[in-house]
């Protein structure tokens, strides 16, 4: 505040008031004293404020320097509690999963005997009673969420008529770094292309001929995986898998032991090109030693007969996949060719029942078994506009050279080619619906081919996770 001002005031106070006469000396010499005793007035209420507003500024500082430490000592003191302390578990009545069903159904125009692949030994179920008409597929019922800041936690149970499977059942961990990730339990394993993937999640109603080969549907583990994705440019990962070794191609017998009866690795690299297309192609090893294997085979007198296989199967998988969305864009239109080729070799020893009151040709007896299999699929699907796919594929496989040993008096062991081609058109009025018509020409079954119609609905209610590349 400047003193300047305030003169000015009193020096036009006192020249304003009224003058009547000339002043005298004497009062000349008064007014001049009375000026200069306000001026000194004013001076003195003007240096008393400004010592009182400094005095409280310095007040405020200290107090705000007394707050800052008080500030920094707290935070201190709650950062060496919680460093000290566990993280708190989730309250007791917490349970929020992520929760999905999905529900899946069809009308299936086709032949209604069982249909083995001539020349394969039977997966799991083949020779279950084949549904024709209105079916009602596999639905499934899903939860998955994290347990607390390291582990995942996911449930995948499938509902089949009057029966209840769990599917997948796993925990994962989170947080262990270096790209590394390892997951134990029950889950589908990751050789392959196709192997990752639920039903709901495949291109076409049915599984393709390799797969259908085998695994029936496709490899479970019941173990412990261990992945490792590369801190590259390039995606780059690999996988390997311990497992006790039930499922196929191992067996129940197989996998009732301490150890390890089944194990598996795979890699897989991929990349994107320009800003339209990505691609993954990968390399899987899959080995099981089945004891007591059972299936169901067409003897030479065209009889079925029971079989029991024992011994080392040992499965090599190459994949490839090439998609393409216009600037990386798959909404409107993309197009997806994927492509897997296999490699078995299976050698032990094979049962085959007497089945001779039945008219077959089996006699009981177990001998040496050595066979050498392969195959492939191709299969490519395009969506030419939003909701609206096509796609085609195509299978075959080849029984190659099998020996039955003393069996072969019994078993037919020529080379045989199944193979399927199909035909699919789908739309989805939402990204949790899909509408599906299906044509297969079905030459799996040696001499009788059969031409299938299947019309198929998928609704997933609820949030799901995003599938595989």
């Amino acid at each position: 505040m400047s003193i300047r001002p305030v003169l000015a005031v009193a020096a036009l106070s006192v020249l304003a008031s009224p003058v009547l006469a000339a002043p005298q000396p004497q009062e000349l010499d008064a007014l001049r004293a009375e000026f200069d005793q306000k001026v000194k007035a004013l001076q003195a209420d003007y240096e008393a404020r400004l010592k009182a507003l400094e005095s409280r500024v310095q007040a405020a500082e200290v107090q705000a320097g007394q707050a800052q430490v008080t500030a920094q000592t707290a935070a201190v003191t709650a950062e060496q509690t919680a460093q000290a302390a566990p993280p708190p578990p989730p309250p007791s009545s917490a349970f929020n999963p992520d929760i999905s069903l999905i529900l899946q159904g069809a009308y299936i125009d086709r032949a209604g005997r069982p249909r083995p692949i001539s020349g394969f030994m039977p997966t799991d179920g083949a020779y279950e009673s084949v549904e024709r008409g209105f079916t009602l597929d596999d639905s499934e019922l899903v939860m998955s969420a994290n347990v607390d800041p390291y582990l995942r936690g996911y449930l995948d149970l499938v509902f089949n008529n009057d029966e209840v499977e769990v599917e997948e059942a796993w925990f994962q961990s989170l947080q262990l770094g270096h790209g590394l990730t390892v997951k134990g339990g029950r889950f589908v394993s990751g050789i392959g292309y196709q192997n990752e993937k639920h039903p709901h999640a495949w291109d076409f109603a049915d599984n393709n001929l390799v797969y259908e080969a085998l695994f029936g549907e496709h490899l479970l583990q019941d173990g412990v995986q261990v992945r490792w994705l590369a801190p590259t440019e390039l995606f780059l990962e690999f996988g390997a898998e311990a497992a006790k070794g039930q499922h196929f191609p191992g067996s129940d017998a197989g996998g009732d032991k301490n150890g390890i009866g089944s194990w598996a690795a795979f890699g897989h690299v991929g990349g994107d090109v320009g800003a339209s297309n990505s691609w993954r192609a990968g390399l899987s090893y899959v080995r099981a030693r089945p004891r007591e294997r059972e299936g169901w085979i067409e003897d030479i007198a065209g009889v079925d007969a029971l079989t029991q296989f024992s011994g080392t199967s040992k499965t090599w998988l190459a994949d490839a996949v090439w998609k393409w969305a216009p600037n990386g864009n798959p909404r409107q239109r993309n197009f997806t060719f994927a492509a897997e080729y296999f490699q078995r070799k299976e050698d032990g020893s094979l049962g085959c029942a007497d089945n001779s009151a039945e008219g077959g040709a089996c006699l009981g007896v177990t001998d040496g078994y050595d066979s050498d299999q392969s195959g492939w699929y191709a299969q490519a699907v395009y969506q030419f506009m939003p909701r609206w796919r096509i796609g085609t594929r195509y299978s075959r496989l080849s029984s190659g050279s099998t020996d039955f040993g003393l069996n072969a008096a019994s078993l037919d062991g020529d080379s045989r080619h199944p193979q399927v081609w199909s035909l699919m058109t789908d739309f989805s009025p939402s990204e949790f619906s899909r509408f599906r018509l299906q044509f297969n020409r079905d030459e799996a079954l040696r001499g009788d081919p059969d031409d299938q119609f299947i019309l198929q609905y998928i609704l997933s209610l609820g949030p799901h996770g995003a599938h595989q590349f």
